[in-house]
């Protein structure tokens, strides 16, 4: 038996890992406790890293299809046929007749700019446009960057104000902070304050010191209705920002618009608790607000994402200790994105069918079954996905489903084939878990705490399969060998010498050119990671000779959109909203036993006095109908969820014939985006808008 350090690669919370092998076998994983970051917090998917190596359902050399039955093929002849077939459709068709959604990781985040420049392609999809859009939209047009994120310095704050968020099951998001459950316990015994606006009660508004229950969607009024009792009591003070900030007075005639009597109604929230919550936050000693899916996937996701910011900056604990902060991580993709002159743009074009804007050359992922349905010039004819399943993560995912069979091709870049790369021609496996090395690009940009571990592969990946960035670049080679893709010599010889380089010689060179002038060997030398010290303001310097925006004109003109809210009569019915696990990790971690054994983990949790009024009982069965489509779900009956909204969980419906998921079958639940509606998005940000959706829930 022998003892390794790896970092888990599941969810953002970047947790040092020890793992206990025994002649190339996983015999334990446990959290390492000399990580001075994550300080040995483990979830229960760390231990699942294992079953997904050595699932039997896992692809282990690259799939064709080939009349409704797959089969083998070697790499040389799928790199070859998946280039001739991508190119014939774009000289045919156009650069935009192929799609590709991305992915964020360390060795595709490096190789995907090089395989979307290779590509020419404006049909660009990601999770971006169903998760965080709303707050990198927020960054764009307030700090100039678009992943310029402030994060909350959990571990020094006072007041830590959670809206839309429950990280005791995420881990945290858009926070890197490994061992949140410590951390939210570290700051109630500092004498600090925990106050959760949640529909749900959930696992992190259980532990708190205030639970909200706001009714879903209504974010953005509570935030307006809070700067209101700050402006109108004279309480705003912006501090250090006070000589590089603008749009203060903007910002203060908006919110004179929502007093906390107006909008009570609307939230579900009582006017006088709001100017409590108001005089609160401003009252303590250092207070964030921090506001995650709950505030992004909704009806006004842009607003409640800029109010946000916005609240932190008027109370001073914008760029403030214990406040809202940013990280300076090793490797500074911010710096590097400025210095290329790349800081993100919104708008400048849009959607072929419905006209929404693309965000940093993605296009909605809302649009992408119209996008392939109808017919026209730009028509999305071929597909390229990487580690996505679409069809259970993106709205109306039924419609996508049939959609993807109008493909001419499709290439999957996948361990599994499931829900969607089903539909593909062609699957090509690579690597995953201790098979690779790793280091969290992305992740650390977001971390609570400056830090940095990189980990070396444990055991060797399978022979039929390849790293994520060889079959990226391969790919893009291939296209353009065959004529599709970008011309130009010289992009042919950035992509021949990319491949060359390798991600692990271009991971070095960020880190020695990072504001910590660290190397990879360095990081190799100290397998536990190394602590780079706690958030520093980083305002105005962070701003590239820009101001800080408070009140940038984009979002001024979508106030008056909320504000017809106010006028609206009271719904009667229910609205639906999802939630997240511990024991799951979107849709692809159900086929882990050990994940899904026990109690139903797909459950409609329902108020009793909303299951009462159409008959439904403990322990029954419901169907649950919205405009798109209808499922049926065991039923949980629980005060945890205010009245008039029930829950279903994301990730879940593996029923669909044509997957190879044998244990997801058996735990197959049912898809909550099969009744979420692909046509209800945030107007400003084209995010989806999958909270708040009107349903019906009757006895099944």
């Amino acid at each position: 038996m022998s003892s390794h350090l790896h970092t888990c690669m599941l969810c953002e919370a970047v947790c040092g890992l020890a793992v206990e092998m025994d002649d190339g076998t996983v015999r334990s994983v446990r959290g390492d406790p000399d990580d001075p970051f994550s300080r040995g917090h483990i979830c229960p998917k760390a231990a699942a890293i294992a079953d997904v190596q050595n699932d039997p359902d896992r692809i282990l050399e690259p799939q064709r299809r080939e009349n409704g039955h797959w089969h083998p093929v070697t790499w040389s002849a799928a790199l070859d046929e998946a280039g001739r077939r991508l190119a014939e459709i774009q000289r045919t068709h156009g650069r935009n007749a192929v799609g590709n959604p991305t992915v964020r990781s360390y060795s595709p985040l490096l190789a995907t700019p090089f395989f979307n420049r290779a590509m020419g392609t404006r049909t660009r999809f990601s999770a971006t446009s169903v998760d965080q859009l709303p707050h990198m939209l927020a960054a764009l047009e307030m700090f100039g960057h678009q992943v310029l994120l402030p994060v909350p310095d959990v571990d020094r704050t006072r007041f830590f104000l959670m809206l839309g968020a429950n990280p005791l099951a995420s881990n945290g998001s858009l926070m890197t902070a490994g061992g949140i459950g410590r951390r939210l316990k570290e700051l109630r015994e500092r004498g600090g304050k925990l106050v959760v606006v949640d529909p749900r009660k959930t696992e992190t508004a259980d532990i708190a010191d205030q639970h909200l229950p706001i009714r879903p969607g209504s974010d953005a009024l509570l935030l307006l209705a809070l700067l209101h009792v700050i402006f109108a009591e004279r309480r705003a003070n912006l501090r250090h920002l006070a000589s590089f900030s603008e749009g203060l007075a903007s910002l203060e005639d908006v919110a004179a618009r929502f007093p906390p009597e107006k909008v009570a109604a609307q939230t579900g929230i009582d006017a006088v608790a709001i100017r409590d919550l108001a005089r609160a936050f401003v009252d303590a000693p250092a207070a964030v607000a921090y506001g995650r899916v709950g505030t992004c996937t909704q009806e006004f996701g842009g607003l409640s994402a800029w109010l946000i910011v916005a609240l932190n900056a008027v109370t001073g604990n914008l760029d403030r200790e214990g406040g809202f902060m940013f990280a300076t991580p090793a490797a500074d993709l911010v710096a590097l994105a400025s210095r290329t002159g790349d800081r993100g743009h919104f708008g400048i074009w849009r959607s072929r069918v419905r006209g929404l804007p693309e965000f940093g050359g993605e296009l909605p992922a809302a649009t992408l079954a119209e996008e392939i349905e109808t017919e026209g010039a730009g028509r999305i004819r071929a597909l390229v996905t990487f580690a996505g399943n679409p069809v259970l993560s993106t709205p109306n995912g039924a419609r996508l489903d049939r959609a993807l069979p109008q493909l001419e091709y499709m290439v999957s870049i996948d361990l599994y084939r499931n829900e969607t790369t089903r539909h593909a021609n062609l699957i090509l496996p690579t690597s995953f878990g201790f098979e690779r090395d790793h280091y969290d690009l992305a992740f650390y940009a977001l971390a609570v705490r400056n830090a940095a571990r990189y980990a070396k592969p444990l055991v060797a990946r399978p022979k039929g399969v390849r790293g994520d960035f060889e079959v990226l670049l391969d790919l893009a080679l291939s296209v353009r060998r065959h004529g599709g893709g970008r011309k130009g010599r010289r992009l042919g010889a950035l992509l021949r010498g990319a491949r060359m380089l390798g991600e692990r010689r271009l991971l070095d060179l960020l880190l020695r050119f990072g504001p910590h002038r660290i190397s990879l060997r360095k990081l190799e030398q100290n397998p536990h990671g190394i602590d780079l010290g706690p958030l520093k303001p980083q305002l105005p310097a962070r701003l590239g000779g820009r101001r800080l925006q408070l009140a940038p004109a984009l979002f001024l003109r979508d106030v008056d959109r909320l504000q017809a809210t106010l006028a609206r009569p009271a719904v009667n019915g229910l609205v639906l909203i999802g939630r997240r696990a511990l024991r799951s990790n979107n849709s692809w971690m159900h086929n882990s036993l050990r994940l899904v054994k026990g109690p139903e983990g797909c459950s409609l949790l329902i108020h009793p006095e909303d299951a009462a009024a159409r008959g439904i009982g403990e322990g029954g069965r419901a169907r649950v109908a919205s405009r798109v489509g209808s499922v049926e779900v065991p039923v949980t009956l629980t005060e945890e969820v205010r009245r008039g909204v029930v829950s279903l969980p994301h990730g879940w419906g593996h029923a669909r014939s044509g997957a190879a998921l044998s244990v997801a079958a058996s735990h197959s639940g049912a898809s909550l985006n099969d009744l979420t509606d692909e046509q209800s998005v945030d107007a400003l940000s084209g995010n989806a808008a999958f909270n708040g959706v009107p349903v019906t829930v009757t006895p099944a």
